[in-house]
């Protein structure tokens, strides 16, 4: 299956790896790793991650402080949210 970062996701990743390596640039690239495999895996086993909080959504912890937002559409697997699980999720748009 082919795995999609949406432009967000990615921020999303970005904004994870540039507050994480502005104290260790090292555990930054350790956390990035384990996102890079929750994707790889999940390429191979899509439905590995529980059923979303959001309809249509699955989710995956590749770490315990991380929530990987994703969903499935045909053969693409689309990487739709990378989320702290401190933070509110969904987000509440007001």
């Amino acid at each position: 299956m082919k795995v999609v970062w949406t432009p967000e996701a990615l921020q999303d990743r970005i904004d994870v790896w540039d507050y994480i390596a502005a104290d260790n640039p090292t555990a930054a690239l350790r956390m990035d790793d384990l996102f890079s495999a929750a994707a790889a895996t999940l390429a191979d086993h899509p439905k590995m991650g529980r059923p979303g909080l959001v309809q249509g959504t699955r989710e995956l912890f590749p770490h315990e402080n991380y929530r990987l937002v994703y969903e499935i559409d045909g053969q693409t697997l689309w990487m739709l949210a990378l989320v702290h699980t401190a933070r509110q999720w969904p987000m509440i748009r007001v």
